[in-house]
């Protein structure tokens, strides 16, 4: 094989890399341009809803929408959960006293095995992370 012949070879080799490295590329940000709405997973006229938004190896992600003076009943989580409020405002109540506006932006760690309930102040959307 002659020199021109080895130099065709690489940098057909080269080409066929640097495509394959784009197309992968291009499936990478196509995935990462699919930017869903939050408050498009629940029923508008709905007090309260709960989705699961994300579930990993290692935990859950629900989304949560609350309504003006909607009640998230009393309830328990048996591990540490943080909630944290993407838009609007929301009141958090638990047994021990523990009370707290969350605003937009803002977030707080839920202690476990703790009984506790959620009001909407204002109509708002919520992260869960447990």
């Amino acid at each position: 094989m002659n020199k021109l012949s080895s130099i065709t070879i690489i940098l057909l080799g080269l080409t066929i890399s640097c495509f394959s490295q784009s197309a992968k590329n291009e499936s990478n940000e196509l995935k990462m341009k699919q930017v869903e709405s939050i408050s498009k997973l629940h029923k508008v006229d709905s007090p309260v809803s709960a989705k699961v938004l994300f579930k990993g190896s290692e935990g859950t992600t629900r989304a949560l929408q609350i309504n003006k003076d909607g009640l998230l009943k009393e309830h328990i989580t048996e591990t540490e959960a943080l909630l944290v409020c993407v838009i609007g405002e929301v009141k958090y109540e638990d047994e021990k006293n523990n009370s707290c506006v969350i605003k937009s932006g803002e977030y707080i760690t839920i202690e476990p095995k703790v009984k506790h309930w959620v009001t909407g102040l204002e109509n708002s959307q919520l992260l869960l992370i447990k």
